[in-house]
């Protein structure tokens, strides 16, 4: 659901308000309405200075993170003019990757100066003022003919790993020839590199260790962040506010919680020089939105909150769409076993890292369904629990077929689909009157008419009786043409309800969406059958086999549930917010509740 929000109208003198402002954020409760683009000079100095600090923030904990615990901490040496930490540390860190990108340049280097051996670039000089050309050349050593030494002046000047490098020399001004392409010379040689190398990798550990030296300053920076960001967020809200009286007032608009109504009223009147009024917010006003569940819904809000939150006239979907969701993915998933593995992972997570808690807790939640899901056809590991414990013929039998997992596939997205028409009909009831809800009641009596008819031609049995199929078939249809367009005119009202009758295209679509449930969980399946298969094969190495198939079984169902779980993520939340939020009229683009505080 959406909390209920009071609109604030504030007053404030203009040589007050910031310290007002200041005071706001110490209540951490009312969110101003307020642009976060830059609008003067200083505005834009604050948000370029948050923006760098957050960057260098984010870098040096990547730097951090890929640090090698034998890096040692150098000792800081304190100057008497430290430089800002973000700017030290922005140096230091731009320095070490340039000189990590110099140290891939001279290995490349040395690397090709390797085959040529030791030489000195002034030889070449030297050569060139006694009037010859050096021509240098590096080939296979088979392909090298000893008869040149005799045709040429050529000297061989080293062999390396099968390539022999020499240099023919020719005078200044003659012509010359030789049967071979000329290679480059590198500018510098492999000893000199070597030393180029050495010096580079040691510049790089110093930075390393002065960087490393400097972490216990990572909470100074985040600290020094965090106030910087408040003071931008309370500037901003300052200058959204609208100047009146010659600029010697300011209006601010603002929202809070209604149920803390009390706490702002008392804040507000212990403020001097503000003048404030307050009335329930509406829909028009565009409030922000926060959400209010019940412990089990709240943990889905991440999955609703990928898409848009709702407008604030509008139904908070996530305590309907979370169940379903929880389900979609065990059915995708579609192995008890991989549930299991979730369930006990979340539950780790829970009790050894509390900053992933609350995602952890929805892991439980998502695994919990993985393992309820698949009990309709009794996929455990890739292989079927009935055939584990040698269970009757008669027990078999209450477990689904694939071709039962199929129709199950379907029949579960119809009810998807009814539960969000159905929501929509009772809110759009309560909300705009009970003629503008019947249509979608209708629409959902047609679906369950049709469904009951497609069944009974399959099964060969009559499921509904001709009473239902009236009421359902003939009611619906007339549900829908009467009230698809509620306006007074009959003509206009039959002509929107005729219209409307196109939508039946659509609901067959919706429904085969929900065909991608059974096709994830059966290829999960498939490929986890096919690890047991190969793993079973290995049993027949000598010696190693069990060790062999052991390995297999875990890393080969390890990458199955990873893979699997992708789409099991994936899919479902494109049915919730495709066919569900479609069928349920969602439209969403609320904006999130912001309050000023300070992160202490």
């Amino acid at each position: 659901m959406i909390k209920r929000m009071t609109r604030y109208s504030i007053i404030s003198f203009q040589p007050e308000l910031m310290d007002f402002l200041d005071r706001l954020q110490e209540l951490g409760l009312m969110d101003i309405t307020r642009s976060f683009k830059a609008t003067d000079e200083n505005s834009s100095r604050l948000l370029d200075l948050t923006t760098s600090e957050k960057k260098v923030i984010k870098r040096y904990k990547d730097f951090l993170k890929n640090i090698t615990e034998e890096t040692p901490a150098k000792e800081i040496i304190k100057s008497g003019r430290d430089l800002d930490l973000f700017e030290r540390i922005a140096t230091l860190l731009d320095s070490s990757v340039s000189l990590k990108q110099e140290l891939t340049i001279a290995i490349r280097e040395r690397n090709e100066a390797l085959p040529w051996g030791n030489f000195n670039p002034a030889d070449i000089d030297r050569l060139q003022k006694a009037g010859y050309t050096p021509h240098f050349y590096i080939i296979p050593d088979k392909k090298f003919d000893p008869d040149w030494e005799k045709e040429y002046p050529m000297q061989l000047l080293n062999s390396y790993e099968g390539k022999s490098c020499f240099v023919v020399l020719s005078p200044i001004g003659e012509p010359y020839s030789f049967p071979l392409s000329e290679s480059q010379l590198p500018q510098n040689s492999s000893i000199t590199l070597d030393s180029r190398i050495a010096s580079l990798e040691q510049e790089i550990k110093d930075t390393n260790s002065t960087l490393a030296a400097l972490k216990d300053s990572l909470g100074e920076m985040e600290r020094k962040y965090a106030l910087d960001t408040q003071e931008l967020d309370k500037y901003f809200a300052g200058a959204a506010s609208e100047s009146q009286a010659e600029g010697s007032l300011s209006v601010l608009e603002g929202f809070a919680p209604t149920e803390n109504d009390a706490l702002v009223a008392e804040f507000l009147n212990s403020c001097d020089l503000i003048v404030w009024l307050s009335e329930p917010a509406k829909a028009e006003d565009n409030p922000p939105i926060k959400l209010k569940n019940n412990p089990f819904s709240r943990l889905f809000e991440l999955i609703g909150n990928m898409y848009m939150l709702p407008t604030y006239d509008e139904l908070d979907l996530t305590p309907y769409f979370a169940p379903f969701y929880m389900l979609f993915f065990g059915l995708c998933l579609g192995d008890m076993g991989y549930g299991l593995i979730i369930v006990l992972a979340s539950l780790f997570v829970i009790w050894k890292v509390p900053s992933l808690r609350e995602y952890a807790k929805l892991g439980v939640w998502l695994g919990v369904g993985t393992i309820i899901m698949p009990m309709l056809n009794g996929s455990i590991f890739g292989t079927k629990i009935y055939d584990v414990f040698n269970m009757s013929d008669n027990i078999k039998g209450l477990f689904f077929t694939d071709i039962k997992m199929f129709w199950f596939a379907i029949i579960f997205g119809l009810v998807h689909i009814i539960v969000a028409r159905l929501i929509s009909a009772i809110y759009k009831i309560l909300r705009d009157g009970w003629q503008h809800g019947m249509s979608n009641i209708g629409w959902c009596m047609i679906l369950v008419w049709i469904s009951l008819l497609y069944a009974g031609s399959q099964t060969g049995k009559n499921l509904a009786p001709p009473w239902m199929g009236w009421t359902f078939g003939a009611g619906g249809l007339g549900l829908v043409l009467l009230f698809s367009n509620p306006v007074r005119n009959p003509i206009k009202r039959i002509f929107g309800g005729v219209t409307s009758l196109y939508d039946i295209t659509g609901f067959f679509g919706d429904t085969l969406s929900y065909i991608r449930l059974f096709g994830l969980g059966a290829a999960g399946g498939s490929l986890g059958a096919v690890i047991n298969a190969m793993s079973i094969a290995l049993k027949g190495v000598p010696y190693a086999g069990w060790i062999l198939c052991i390995i297999l079984l875990i890393f080969g169902h390890l990458f199955v549930m990873l893979l699997s779980a992708i789409g099991a993520f994936v899919h479902p939340m494109r049915l919730t917010f495709v066919e569900f939020y479609k069928n349920a009229d969602f439209v969403g683009g609320g904006k999130p509740y912001r309050p000023l505080n300070k992160n202490n």
